[in-house]
Order: structure tokens, then sequence, then C-alpha cells
């Protein structure tokens, strides 16, 4: 097979002008920020499903409980093709999403979070790319275009893609990793062709048991793995599945994996492979960095329903799907309302696939609880808005905490589960309001 053209970008040319690079553990300093960027500094105030004022009307909000390094570095930047995000690392690039671009269900392309572990990132020409799907167990090999995928039956998820460490910096005590506050996440309308009919090209043996991805990113120097992923096969023969071209009915931007990448929805974002150019059926576990140990959870101390089975030891398991939780995106951490005025909490709550049934909020420490009302459902996968009215009547710190619950009964946690790599952060979150 000839080789796809590709032209690695150096992801120091990425930045726009008057911005610094920041690598792991370097600082830059908040005044370049400010002359770099020129986005607006707002407190985000208002109630949801009012959107933002203007388009570039966002700030850091940084979470109080991020680490100070973290704090002192983070920035707004724009990507090429994204609006300012939240910089957390320049090579791999690692950007979150302002916590205003959740005030909708579906999060704008431009304002999608971008995460990589490869600083090798390179722009697909997608007159040339080429998916190889074979494997030892595949009846046979071919080679897809992105045309080849077009014409396949097209089918369309909204899904949220979260990263797996999303809220990690948000552990207490903190946790080694990228320290992600609340936007490592975006839910969008996913369109593609099935993952089971691109398999049935090439015919699936009956002893495979995974399907192993690879993607066109790289590593900069040897010594790193490059990213491989697998899914068990009963997952990716579900339905949901796709090899994605589309997101929000655009073609993928490139930071979220132009021209295809695989949709897992329910799961985590790590098995979402970007630029995919490789699928291959397997009759045994993946064995590379990424699938092990990267990625485990402890085995049992989460309500896990879908397992993957086949990778699991005696100790820990593959992270899989996501765990109920919320965020309140209506109001800021200390944002200003007045006293004796109705006030719209609003925000989005999601889970592992299962349906959200419920979020309730509490202004009295969770002694008492309040049925939210829930805006319109999207699918099993996506983000629910919710609303809630309250009209504070003292003057000072009004606290409001938001709850999520599932269709199997499944709700957030009053406690964090510790586990090492700081994964499945759905704490029931506080939030202060000044009331003046």
């Amino acid at each position: 097979m000839s080789a796809p053209a590709y032209r690695s970008i150096d992801v120091r040319m990425l930045v726009h002008a008057g911005a610094e690079v920041v690598g792991n553990g370097r600082a830059v300093s908040r005044r370049r920020f400010l002359a770099g960027t020129g986005a607006a500094a707002v407190a985000a105030s208002g109630a949801i499903g009012l959107g933002l004022a203007h388009a570039e009307a966002v700030s850091l909000n940084l979470p109080s409980a991020l680490p100070e390094g973290t704090r002192a570095t983070a920035v707004l930047d724009a990507l090429p093709g994204k609006k300012p995000l939240i910089k957390l690392s320049y090579r791999p690039p690692n950007y979150e999403t302002p916590i205003e671009y959740f005030r909708t269900a579906i999060t704008p392309n431009d304002a999608f979070f971008v995460r990589y572990h490869l600083a090798n990132i390179p722009e697909v020409d997608a007159t040339t790319w080429k998916v190889v799907v074979g494997g030892e167990s595949a009846n046979g090999q071919t080679e897809l275009t992105l045309d080849d995928l077009k014409k396949m039956p097209a089918v369309e998820v909204v899904a949220v893609n979260q990263c797996s460490g999303n809220r990690r910096g948000l552990f207490e005590p903190h946790v080694p990793g990228v320290e992600w506050g609340y936007g490592a996440m975006g839910c969008a309308r996913w369109k593609g062709a099935r993952l089971k009919d691109v398999l049935d090209k090439v015919g699936v043996k009956k002893e495979a048991i995974e399907i192993v991805f690879g993607g066109a990113d790289e590593p900069v120097i040897a010594e790193m793995p490059d990213f491989i992923k697998s899914i068990p096969i009963w997952k990716a023969m579900e339905d949901s599945t796709l090899i994605a071209y589309e997101m929000n009915g655009q073609p993928l931007p490139h930071f979220n994996g132009f021209p295809a990448r695989i949709v897992v929805p329910g799961w985590t974002g790590t098995y979402w492979v970007k630029h995919v150019t490789s699928i291959k059926a397997v009759p045994k576990p993946e064995t590379g960095f990424w699938m092990n140990p990267a990625y485990r959870i402890p085995l049992g101390k989460f309500p896990v329903v879908e397992r993957f089975t086949s990778q699991e030891t005696a100790i820990n398991t593959p992270i899989t799907e996501m765990v109920v939780n919320s965020l309140i995106t209506s109001h800021a951490e200390g944002a200003g309302v007045k006293a004796s005025s109705l006030v719209t909490i609003g925000g989005i709550a999601w889970d592992g696939g299962y349906g959200i049934s419920t979020v309730d909020l509490s202004t009295d420490s969770g002694k008492t609880w309040q049925r939210a009302k829930l805006g319109q459902d999207l699918g099993r996968f996506a983000f629910r808005t919710f609303e809630y009215s309250l009209r504070p009547v003292r003057r000072g710190r009004q606290i409001v905490m938001a709850r999520a619950t599932n269709k199997i009964g499944q709700t957030q946690t009053s406690e964090l589960i510790q586990n090492p790599a700081g994964y499945h952060h759905n704490r029931i979150q506080s939030l202060m309001l000044n009331v003046a």
C-alpha cells in the first residue's frame, strides 16, 4: 500500500502571533496572554439557553481546586480553526472548552476540546487518505478511501466525547497527568459509517475478540509508544459505533480527527481514535502501553456495567463507560446575583448511555433536593440540559449543588472515588454565588 500523503505539522507553528509556547512545566505570563489573544475575559453568568453574548466572550474561570501550577500557566489560546480555548499544554496540544460553551447540548466544532498524547500530528490530505481494514482474525484485507466510506449507509448519533481524565485537576490529593478542569469534553452530532459495516467488507472470524485501531499521529521520539487502542468485538459490532467523517454537519476539524475517527458512544474518549488509518481484527488482547498499563481503573471500584473482560487483570480493568455526571454552566464560581430576584440555574447532565432520568438541585448543603426541569432529549448518549429557578433571599454566599441520576439508578457520588490516574470524577458539584 502506498503511504498516505501527510504533511507533518510542527506544533510550534500552530500558535497565533504573540502567544508563548507552553510546554509541560513551563510558565507563561498573563500579561503576554492578554496581549496575544485579545479574547474578552468576562464573568460567566446568565441563564442557560442564552448562549454567548459575543463569540469570544469567554474567560478562564479556572476552578479554585486546580493545582497552583496549572492556574499559573493556563491561558486562553486559539489553535487554527478554533476559538480561544483553555490551553493546558502545547506539545502535544491539550486544550479544554470554556464552560460558557456548555450552555447548550451541542458543543460547537470550533469550541470543541482538543486532546493528544503524541506531538507529531499530521495534516491529512483527504483525497489520498485510506484506512486499511484487516488483521489476523479477518478473512481478508481492504483499503477504504473517504469516498468509499461516504458511499456506505450513513448513521448519525449525538454523543458526548469526554477525556477519561476530565476533572483530574480537581482530585484531592492531586494526581499526575494533564490537570483538566471541567472542559475536557463536548457533545456533537457524529455522522459516519457503522464500524460493523466496514468490518463486513473483510469478514471477521469467530476467533476475533478485539478490534485494534491505529491513527496517523506519531511519537516525536522513538521511546514514546505509538497510540494504539482496542475495543472488544461486541462493542465494535454495536450499531452506534462509527467511523465518523462529519461533526455537527461539517467535516471533522483537523484537531478533532480529520478526515475520519472512531466514535464509541458511551465510552470515554481514549477509544475514539483520531485520524484513523488501520483497523484490525485480532484473536488475542492488545498489549500496547495505551491499553496496559495506561487507562486502567481498580477492579470493582466503580459502578461499571460494560466491562472489557479480555483486558481485565486480577487488580484492574480498562476504563470503559462514563459515569453519571452533571455540570452547572449558567454561572461561574462566585458570580453575583441579586437578592429576591429570580435566578435560573442551568447546566448539563450525561452518563454512559443509559440516559438521564432526573437532575436535582439543593440550596441547603444537600439536606433537601428539588427537581430541575430537563431539556430536550437528543438521545441516550447526549448531554441533557436542565434548568431550575430559585429566588435567593439572604445576602451573602449561596451554595447551589446539582446531582444527576440515570435511568438504571446510578447517581453522582458525594465523595471522590480515589484512583491513581484520577479518572471518573463525578462528585456532586457545589457552586458558590454571591447574593447582593
